[in-house]
């Protein structure tokens, strides 16, 4: 399991736009203007097999069901190389999905352009964007990781939530998220 931080993509960057395959949609095409919210939008980068993902998707599948309804939209990528990993290919995307009761839109970025186009570093990713789809938040979930006995909070989404929903400034620090690497291709 190794640790590798977020890269924090500069804040103000307009969301790239993607068009990728949804496995529990019998892989119907879905795109980022789509999907996006109508206040926020937040793309998470993660994968089924990520120690890091798995302490965390519970909070995130309630923390969608707790924000989607205020027009905040959830996407979440998995952009590692399936084949050197197949734990997490798309088939076992649709039973990870379901397993963890992830209602949000779970797609699969084969050639791993996307993942490149955000600059995502590790699982879980988080880049939270305004409802013009300019980076807002970048950075970790909470404080907790797998093993360090901290309460799985959510807080840092949530401050950012709350705070876009309210109008205000972020917060001027952003931690960067903590997790495995992408599993890029050779």
């Amino acid at each position: 399991m190794a640790n590798t931080p977020s890269n924090m993509l500069a804040l103000g960057t307009v969301a790239a736009d993607f068009a990728l395959p949804n496995p529990s949609k019998e892989n119907k095409i879905e795109t980022l203007n789509a999907l996006k919210g109508e206040k926020a939008t937040l793309v998470m980068f993660i994968c089924n097999h990520c120690p890091f993902v798995l302490h965390v998707i519970e909070k995130l599948a309630e923390l969608y069901d707790d924000y989607k309804s205020q027009g905040i939209e959830f996407i979440a990528i998995s952009s590692n190389d399936a084949i050197a990993y197949p734990a997490d290919g798309p088939e076992l995307m649709v039973d990870f999905a379901e397993e963890h009761g992830v209602n949000f839109p779970y797609l699969y970025d084969e050639s791993q352009e996307v993942a490149k186009a955000y600059e995502a570093a590790c699982t879980p990713d988080f880049f939270l964007f305004d409802k013009d789809l300019k980076l807002v938040y970048r950075g970790q979930m909470d404080d907790s990781r797998p093993g360090n006995q901290k309460e799985i909070t959510g807080e840092d989404l949530i401050i950012a939530f709350e705070n876009l929903l309210a109008d205000q400034p972020q917060e001027d620090i952003q931690k960067p998220s903590m997790g495995c690497n992408i599993k890029w291709k050779a």
